[in-house]
């Protein structure tokens, strides 16, 4: 069955980096675009970036173009979402996504805390 677990969440300063990871496994990853959501208690997930089955397309969310980068590895079967310039609005849940044969799979999420 497909399964998607990210790592990497944590604490960090306005201004601070972290880097989270998705590590797929249930389908042929190399074969299907990705996407990173966040949702912050009481509002919408919020879809913030994507990537295509190569790696050479990427789209990402208003809010954070010019300081998030999602990559992949399809040797590894992992996303990555390299975060920069954090600020405190982008506290929230990061989960993986990825659609299979119409299905909707998230990962089971890593909290991202932004604060001083």
């Amino acid at each position: 069955q497909v399964q998607l677990v990210e790592s990497g969440g944590g604490l960090v300063q306005p201004g601070g980096s972290l880097r989270l990871s998705c590590a797929a496994s249930g389908f042929t990853f190399s074969n299907y675009a990705m996407s990173w959501y966040r949702q912050v208690p009481g509002k919408e997930r919020e879809w913030v970036a994507q990537i295509g089955p190569s790696g050479s397309a990427t789209t990402y969310t208003d809010s954070v173009k010019g300081r998030f980068s999602i990559s992949r590895d399809n040797a590894k079967n992992t996303v990555d979402l390299q975060m920069n310039s954090l600020k405190p609005e982008d506290t929230a849940v990061y989960s993986c996504y990825v659609m299979v044969y119409s299905y909707r799979y998230w990962g089971q999420g890593t909290q991202v805390t932004v604060s001083s």
